[in-house]
């Protein structure tokens, strides 16, 4: 851990009311919250937060009622709370949920025998617990993106905003009565981006303050820029060019070679059973594969940094059930059934080949994580890119900045945290290759990712490249 002492200016709580649900009392809990915690995840479907309460009373005259605010209220699950909250940067940026508010899910940790009693409230969005009574229940052709933003606007009925990177080929399939977070978060495995965004499979499908995400890792690393640029060094001071400094970090993980070749990060070996023909395909991809042709967080020369000797055949092999999304298209069954009996063999995309692709690219963007505390500042989200700089330490080069840890990461975990002294935002930051680099070219013409034409396939369960592995 490397830490720096460093003072953070407090936040505001501007706004903090929970309403009761079977009456129209209402209470004002700013003065009582002690802490408050606000979260963002790319790995996260919904938004939550958690507040650390002393209990400052209740107190209705009028309907003869005293006591603790649990109880008085009462707080039993699913109060609406209305929340707005600033930071102290001088743009006082807002987490502002008094729109729709946060619901209480869950009350934990009270301490009835002290004086003033301490609890734990967690919060919710509101979607997050519409998703748990809501089913798919329709059949879905078209794009992914397209049926991932009817899903969430049509079937959930979120009033938040839905922002899908398109995706490149059909998918025709059935909700099967799924949740809407697993429909799509299942969809996200199987999306390909659009030629213009990004040549390889991985999808996130997550939330953040501004609405939902269908993001593309190829468009999230390659076609926007750093939000904020940081810097961590020994005097406090902020040179020019940064947004602010680094309070504290922390390296999660650089490379572990070991765990990464048990997850198939370089190489691995996935065999598919198709239901439908009764017959195995398999397939094998490498890393070599994409370098070149995907977007990177570091430098691209960076991006394979391990001995040929240990990635040079499949660590992992994997088994999956053929799913072509194979469902014909047309407006009556009998039109439907028509088109099937033409095309029985025909896939709307490449199976094995996408599935394989995202997994790997899944494990190589947490190769680096880097744990960071910056001063509490509201506007980033998770997705974003951040800049971070840090000192070298060669003495022949004190006033430099560390060219392999340095660079740009993105935003994987999120967390705000707001207490009456101070105001600290924590991050989690990932990126798949080391170094600096000056960003991914957005407008050069991109690579074909050999998902269409699937280069390296082959059936009956044998490769000739390894046959160690037949």
């Amino acid at each position: 851990m490397a830490e720096q002492d460093f003072s953070a200016q407090a936040g505001n709580i501007e706004e903090f009311v929970i309403s009761a649900n079977t009456s129209d009392r209402a209470v004002d809990m700013s003065n009582g919250v002690v802490d408050f915690k606000y979260y963002e995840s790319v790995l996260s479907n919904g938004i939550t937060a958690t507040a650390t309460i002393i209990e400052t009373g209740y107190t209705d005259e009028g309907a003869d009622v005293q006591g603790g605010i649990l109880d008085g209220l009462p707080i039993r699950g699913g109060e609406r709370t209305d929340i707005k909250i600033s930071d102290a940067q001088p743009t006082a940026n807002l987490l502002d949920f008094t729109d729709e508010g946060l619901y209480v899910n869950r009350v934990r940790g009270a301490d009835p025998g002290t004086q003033k009693d301490l609890y734990f409230i967690d919060f919710v969005s509101k979607d997050y617990l519409s998703n748990d009574k809501t089913r798919v229940l329709s059949r879905y052709d078209g794009k992914i993106s397209e049926n991932v933003n009817t899903i969430l606007k049509n079937v959930l009925q979120t009033s938040k905003e839905v922002e899908a990177d398109e995706t490149s080929f059909e998918y025709n399939f059935i909700g099967n009565t799924r949740k809407p977070f697993y429909v799509c978060t299942w969809l996200a495995s199987k999306a390909v981006p659009d030629q213009a965004i990004g040549a390889t499979a991985g999808y996130f499908f997550y939330q953040t303050y501004d609405g939902f995400k269908f993001k593309s890792i190829d468009k999230l690393l390659g076609a926007q820029n750093p939000k904020k640029k940081y810097i961590f060094n020994n005097t406090g001071q902020l040179p020019e060019g940064y947004d602010g400094n680094i309070d504290s970090y922390n390296i999660d993980r650089d490379i572990d070679l070991h765990q990464n070749l048990t997850l198939g990060s370089y190489n691995n070996k996935s065999i598919f059973f198709d239901l439908m023909q009764f017959q195995y395909e398999g397939q094998v991809f490498s890393i070599r594969q994409q370098q070149g042709r995907v977007s990177n967080a570091g430098n691209p020369n960076d991006y394979v940094v391990v001995a040929d000797q240990f990635i040079d055949a499949p660590s992992r092999s994997m088994s999956h059930i053929m799913d072509y999304g194979t469902l014909p298209t047309g407006d009556t069954p009998e039109a439907q059934l028509k088109k099937w009996k033409e095309r029985k063999t025909e896939a709307n995309y490449n199976a094995p080949e996408v599935m394989v692709q995202s997994i790997m690219r899944y494990n190589q963007l947490f190769t680096i994580q880097i744990n960071i505390m910056i001063p509490g500042d509201f506007s980033i989200r998770a997705g974003d890119l951040i800049e971070c700089d840090f000192k070298h330490l060669e003495q022949d080069n004190p006033d430099g900045t560390n060219p392999q840890s340095g660079g740009i990461y993105m935003v994987a975990h999120v967390c705000h945290n707001l207490t009456p002294r101070s105001t600290f935002t924590s991050l989690t930051l990932v990126r798949d290759s080391f170094g600096k680099t000056l960003g991914f070219d957005t407008t050069a013409e991109r690579p074909q990712s050999g998902i269409q034409d699937r280069p390296v396939d082959y059936k009956g369960g044998k490769d000739p490249r390894y046959p160690e592995y037949n």
